[in-house]
């Protein structure tokens, strides 16, 4: 009696594909730390790249449509562009902002900038609430302020003379950086559409699910950029046409300070011009004192808040708070990078839960 099969045989699984694919993604995730290991230094550098080209993606295609699909020209006119309307001007200003910046440290060491004196002056003037105030602090003496201040001017000239002789190192490490960073973003320009979709493949999501956290991550980064930047520009010019208007030194150098302090919402441009506010009324500039006071509060004050929240939390659909709680937590975890990867980071945290509740229904 032969023995005839039930029916059509089916395949076995093979013993070792379970091992298999787990050692395969182990293998995934090991070379892509160690990918990321090697990039970090270079982070930055990536970051700006891939900020150059989204920001410029439209001037892109508008050329790629008058060039007839040369893609090679098209990245490289928009780099053209990026370097005449951007870069130029921004190593313009950084050129006389070092002037400025020196001139300034001489009239300091050359006694014509005496802020001792000016603070002598400043401190006898103060009424008793604020004198009985700096003696509980322990700066009731002059002497003992003096002090303090001489050792604090001691430390900002070795700081300053230290970076004098740097210079030439941090110029040469500023260009290396800027040469990788257009270097980079000419190929995101170029290849950035083959890239974007190389990468969804490599998603295993819904293709609407990558198209939205694309299209989320590409908007907040234009709108966070390209208003944060508006608005620090702004408020910086504004700063420094005050300060130039009421005969404060050095203006130039006051409104790059704001500009990038600025970058803090709310409160960045504050800690230059408060300051400074009340070091004119100290030493009997009060309608200098006064009239920047309300310059600051009603008109770079005002750009803030009218301005922040209409180009960026409104392209990014993001309350105000979330906006500035996140740029002030990414500046303090990446440093000046923060404030563009603190927004991005919540944005994306946000539309992946939105993904997570779609998901689930």
């Amino acid at each position: 009696m032969h023995d005839v099969p039930d029916g059509p045989q089916l395949p076995q699984p093979v013993a070792g594909s379970y091992l298999e694919s787990k050692f395969l993604l182990l293998l995934l995730l090991t070379v892509s730390l160690a990918l990321g290991w090697i990039l970090l230094p270079l982070f930055g550098t990536m970051l700006w790249a891939l900020i150059i080209a989204l920001l410029f993606v439209p001037l892109n295609r508008s050329l790629l449509l008058r060039l007839r699909g040369r893609r090679n020209v098209a990245a490289l006119l928009t780099l053209l562009f990026v370097l005449v309307m951007v870069i130029l001007p921004l190593a313009l200003i950084a050129a006389a902002l070092a002037r400025e910046a020196a001139q300034l440290y001489q009239r300091v060491q050359s006694g014509a900038l005496n802020p001792v004196g000016y603070l002598h002056s400043a401190f006898d003037a103060l009424p008793g609430w604020a004198a009985k105030l700096l003696d509980q602090l322990g700066l009731g003496e002059f002497a003992n302020l003096q002090q303090r201040l001489s050792l604090a001017l001691r430390q900002g000239s070795e700081f300053i003379a230290t970076q004098v002789f740097s210079a030439g190192q941090i110029t040469f490490e500023f260009f290396a950086s800027l040469a990788i960073t257009l270097y980079l973003a000419f190929f995101l320009i170029r290849d950035g559409a083959q890239l974007m979709r190389a990468i969804g493949q490599a998603i295993p999501l819904a293709p609407a699910h990558k198209q939205e956290l694309f299209g989320k991550f590409a908007t907040v980064v234009r709108a966070t950029v390209k208003g944060n930047f508006l608005v620090a520009a702004i408020q910086g010019a504004l700063g420094g046409l005050a300060f130039w208007f009421l005969g404060v030194g050095a203006p130039l150098l006051w409104a790059v300070l704001m500009t990038f302090l600025s970058l803090l919402p709310a409160i960045g441009a504050g800690l230059i011009w408060l300051p400074v506010a009340l070091y004119l009324l100290m030493t009997g500039a009060l309608w200098q004192g006064l009239a920047l006071s309300a310059y600051g509060v009603l008109v770079i004050g005002l750009v803030d808040n009218l301005l922040r929240p209409v180009l960026v939390g409104k392209d990014t659909r993001m309350p105000d708070y979330v906006v500035m709680i996140t740029t002030l937590g990414g500046m303090a975890v990446f440093g000046i990078n923060g404030f563009v990867l603190g927004p991005v980071i919540a944005a994306m945290f946000i539309a992946v839960w939105h993904l997570h509740g779609k998901a689930r229904e």
